[in-house]
């Protein structure tokens, strides 16, 4: 998609329902990329979202969602790793300190809601916040050092939602509780842990295929996935789609 102009990205992703008018302004969204290390594989965490969804319905995505602002205020075990942060801060509207830690935070929270997955540590946890008392009743406080910041990508502006959305990865051995039923909101219909070849070949938004294709580069040259990795960045620049690196 890289140098498309923005009619070609128009015919892409039929899912994402195009609008016309005055373009809206993104919102802060993050979303998780759960890896899971099977012999010679590495998996990867997806779900199906409901066909009656307004928002890329029937297609398999990574958990994630919009970012809640509150979220910065919820305690952590460890922070983001400072070369994480800083790429986080880095290229246009510049995450704050707390900013970055929202969107980081909701992550891990919509993982939860939406996968049954709560990433952190074992521990007495305590929040008066109503989205995160699966991780009080549970005992894990959530924790940020272990995500890595993997990709940025922001909806074109003739789209009935927009969104900024940064694309974090972990590893299973991440999660301290696994929910056997799946997360309390029922957005997905369906989970899988499939091989990243494989998983480009499913029904998946090309945004989200161009993001696997990024990772499975990453990972040739980096499979631990060490902090501070270069950040490939996905937006619309005077009509045209184009990557940049942060």
């Amino acid at each position: 998609m890289e140098g498309m102009t923005k009619a070609d990205v128009d015919k892409l992703d039929k899912g994402l329902a195009v609008r016309g008018g005055r373009p809206l302004r993104p919102r802060d969204a993050a979303t998780l990329i759960l890896l899971d290390r099977s012999g010679s594989d590495v998996l990867v965490l997806m779900g199906r979202r409901h066909a009656g969804h307004a928002f890329m319905p029937g297609k398999f995505v990574f958990p994630g969602g919009r970012t809640d602002p509150a979220d910065s205020r919820v305690p952590v075990a460890a922070p983001l790793h400072a070369k994480e942060e800083a790429r986080l801060a880095s290229g246009p509207g510049r995450a704050s300190t707390a900013r970055a830690r929202a969107i980081a935070l909701s992550a891990i929270r919509e993982t939860y809601e939406e996968a049954g997955l709560l990433i952190g540590r074992k521990g007495l946890f305590a929040t008066a916040r109503r989205d995160w008392q699966g991780f009080v009743d549970h005992g894990v406080t959530p924790s940020l050092d272990t995500l890595r910041f993997i990709a940025r990508a922001i909806t074109p502006p003739n789209r009935v939602r927009r969104f900024d959305t940064r694309f974090f990865s972990a590893w299973r051995d991440d999660v301290a509780v696994e929910l056997p039923g799946g997360g309390p909101t029922n957005e997905l219909e369906e989970l899988v842990w499939l091989p990243l070849a494989e998983a480009r070949k499913a029904d998946i938004p090309d945004i989200t295929r161009m993001i696997l294709e990024e990772l499975e580069k990453r990972l040739a040259h980096d499979p631990l996935l060490r902090p501070g990795g270069a950040v490939p960045f996905f937006r619309l620049v005077r009509n045209r789609f184009v990557r940049e690196v942060l």
